[in-house]
């Protein structure tokens, strides 16, 4: 049996995306994979492989231990993925883009989650040979769809009314595109918004001070419950006639992937990276005219809404927990062998 120990802080901080991954991959493992794989997380005895989810410093330095065994990074982001999200100081802000450079060059073999991140990672001198693309998965057990009546309920529970609803997701910030969401909003208030998320990293949060306004004031028909629970956040999805999600940069979103595990119908902003994970299951837009004309079509196009549910549901199948956790253990092993070799 492989001893992997996962190091992350990723669940420390609510409502990201990163410590959604990292919570998800640790119940996967630990209920699906126990036979092959002995999960420690955060101890520093000897292990087989040492899975980097968070690029804390003290981490860094653990990769000069012995007994680290395989040393695997997972690249949940790049400094070009972080602008939008943190306003940092220009200095440090350098300083820090390094460093995230040389964590994941410290490692034996990188994670992406996104296969067109390659080529990025590659212009930074790392070697194509050490990069391996694993997409992400939710738990079916988590976020699954309901029945219409269901949802009716679910939103008399919430106090929503029975409008075309359109669902937006992730932490308040200009990357995501919110600025965009509040203003298809406010060109729809016979529609109702609502974004699920907060300033999961305070006011360091790029454009915190203009959406903190919105968030504290926004039109009638548009609501920010702030960061939800995960075992809440299904009803959130069930609820909506569609899930937007207009960011202008991403490497694999977990909540399109929680969409389809609902059946909800996706919309995002046409990002060439999208091709490569998403084969269609979506429908795209260039910018937030196209997004509103989008959104009118699918409220008034019944069988255009329930296309895009169809595609959602074929999507949910193919990033299912059963094969993903055939891939994970695969991987280990795979790299448990390298470290043997070597």
């Amino acid at each position: 049996m492989l001893k992997i120990t996962m190091f992350s802080t990723a669940d420390k901080v609510a409502g990201q995306g990163v410590g959604s991954v990292y919570v998800e991959l640790l119940r996967l493992l630990r209920t699906q994979a126990n036979d092959e794989l002995k999960i420690q997380v955060n101890t520093y005895g000897r292990a087989d492989i040492s899975h980097y989810h968070t690029i804390n410093p003290q981490y860094y330095l653990s990769t000069f231990m012995p007994n680290r065994g395989r040393k695997i990074g997972f690249v949940h982001f790049l400094p070009e993925t972080l602008e939008g999200s943190l306003k940092l100081p220009r200095l440090f802000k350098g300083i820090f883009y390094r460093y995230v450079i040389a964590f994941y060059k410290r490692m034996d073999q990188l994670v992406v989650v996104n296969p067109s991140f390659k080529e990025k990672l590659m212009a930074y001198g790392i070697p194509e040979a050490k990069i391996t693309y694993i997409p992400n998965f939710v738990s079916s057990s988590t976020f699954y769809p309901v029945t219409d009546k269901k949802r009716t309920e679910l939103r008399e529970q919430y106090h929503f009314p029975d409008k075309f609803t359109v669902l937006g997701s992730g932490q308040v910030q200009v990357r995501k595109g919110v600025p965009d969401f509040i203003e298809l909003a406010k060109r729809n208030p016979d529609m109702q918004f609502i974004w699920t998320g907060g300033f999961s990293f305070g006011r360091i949060t790029d454009g915190y001070a203009e959406l903190k306004k919105v968030v504290d004031d926004p039109p009638a028909n548009l609501s920010f419950p702030g960061i939800v629970d995960r075992n809440k956040l299904v009803d959130y999805y069930n609820m909506a006639d569609v899930f937007l999600l207009p960011s202008y940069n991403e490497l694999f979103p977990m909540s399109v992937l929680e969409s389809f595990s609902t059946h909800t119908p996706v919309l995002v902003r046409n990002l060439d990276l999208y091709d490569a994970i998403l084969k269609g299951d979506y429908l795209g837009a260039d910018d937030v005219d196209e997004m509103d004309r989008d959104l009118h079509e699918l409220r008034d196009d019944p069988a255009a809404l329930q296309a895009l549910q169809d595609k959602a549901k074929d999507a949910a199948d193919y990033y299912s927990e059963d094969r993903l956790v055939k891939i994970w253990v695969k991987f280990y092993q795979d790299q448990a062998h390298l470290r043997k070799r070597g």
